[in-house]
């Protein structure tokens, strides 16, 4: 059995998939999670394709953040959309990225994948609060490809 197979729990899903409700629960902002074995392609240019396949660039805001995650090659993306992107410190992503990469060196991807979320989160409640007439523009499933 690959790593991608038993990367995450049917447990540990759960723990993110409550994550990235939690951090949406205070902001417009929406955060999904993408999971996969290999790409033969650019981590970082695959997953803006994944961003736009999942149809993240689509918020109203433009405030969507995708954690974009290749499990066999040991790689991992976390990208904003341009309206959090200019709003975010300059290393605001490599901090997260950091503390992400401080638990998945661990081995404790649940753990890692979790604390991103929230950083993501806090971030995104600081500069888009949640609004009255906000609504969960898109899922809050982890998207899965092999």
């Amino acid at each position: 059995m690959s790593e991608f197979e038993h990367f995450l729990s049917q447990e540990d899903e759960k723990a993110i998939v409550a994550a990235i409700k939690e951090a949406e629960k205070n902001t417009s902002g929406e955060i999904r999670v993408h999971i996969e074995a290999h790409t033969d392609f650019d981590h970082y240019e695959y997953a803006q394709e994944v961003f736009a396949n999942l149809g993240m660039h689509k918020t109203e805001l433009r405030n969507g953040v995708l954690i974009y995650i290749a499990v066999n090659d040991h790689r991992f993306v976390i990208l904003g959309d341009e309206g959090i992107n200019n709003v975010v410190a300059d290393d605001f992503w490599e901090q997260t990225k950091n503390i992400m990469q401080g638990h998945f060196l661990k081995g404790d991807f649940k753990t890692g994948i979790v604390e991103g979320i929230l950083q993501a989160g806090q971030e995104l409640k600081a500069h888009f609060p949640y609004q009255s007439d906000d609504i969960d523009e898109l899922s809050n499933e982890i998207s899965k490809s092999s």
